[in-house]
């Protein structure tokens, strides 16, 4: 059983991890808070998104696609289809979480999102207590919640008094780029990363952004086949 001032420590560890995505995640946020204020649709609706669906890429086709009119049914799919993605985390993190109580699995699934993956598993691969690495991840998707919906609330205030001139709308690629960038020197990541820019420049017209989870699975693809390529063999102890 783990002490309350080690499970604070791991906390408190696991939301200094993740600060660094915080200075891209907030923006990211405050300009779908803006979009959802200058849509067709109630605010409150669009603040909504944020609890309710919790990722940044299917928010924005969300409310892009309810200012358009779109059926619900096309939009729950669409969503469903741009988290796919979230299966392949769930199947990461599946053994470390495994014979948790359900009450934790419930909330580290739903916490379970881009930035919190990333922390979470480097902790759980280099922890050598799992109740410790739980902490840690709950430190980092809890700070990653709470910044994500009031960055969100504050672009929904403020939406309507934003002038149009700024293109806030920018800071997403500009995020999304600022990720990517410092981690390609590692050859897994680069591999990944054309593998999946190329599949989405293909699929870039597919239904209900299908490209989107094409260049995902790609991508994955690619970067596992090159760490696998790229371990040393392993040698027989008896020759």
């Amino acid at each position: 059983m783990i002490s309350y001032t080690a499970y604070r420590r791991e906390f408190g560890a696991g939301m200094r991890a993740m600060t660094p995505w915080l200075v891209g995640v907030a923006p990211f946020g405050l300009v779908i808070g803006v979009s959802a204020a200058q849509a067709d649709i109630p605010a409150l609706a669009g603040w909504l998104t944020g609890p309710l669906i919790y990722a940044g890429s299917a928010q924005v086709a969300t409310i892009e696609m309810l200012d358009a009119g779109v059926a619900p049914l096309t939009v729950i799919v669409t969503v469903l289809v741009i988290n796919v993605r979230l299966i392949l985390y769930s199947a990461a993190m599946a053994a470390y979480w495994r014979g948790t109580p359900l009450w934790w699995r419930l909330l580290a699934g739903y916490l379970l999102i881009d930035p919190s993956f990333v922390v979470g598993i480097d902790r759980y691969a280099h922890a050598p207590d799992r109740r410790r690495a739980h902490a840690h991840y709950l430190g980092g998707a809890v700070v990653l919640w709470v910044t994500w919906l009031t960055a969100i609330a504050v672009g929904v205030t403020a939406g309507a008094r934003v002038p149009a001139w700024l293109h806030l709308e920018f800071l997403i690629p500009l995020y999304l780029i600022g990720q990517i960038v410092p981690k390609s020197r590692q050859a897994v990541v680069r591999r990944a990363v054309l593998v999946a820019g190329a599949v989405a420049l293909l699929c870039l017209g597919a239904p209900m952004h299908l490209g989107v989870v094409a260049a995902i699975v790609a991508g994955v693809a690619a970067g596992s086949l090159t760490r696998a390529n790229s371990a040393p063999p392993s040698q027989d102890a008896h020759p």
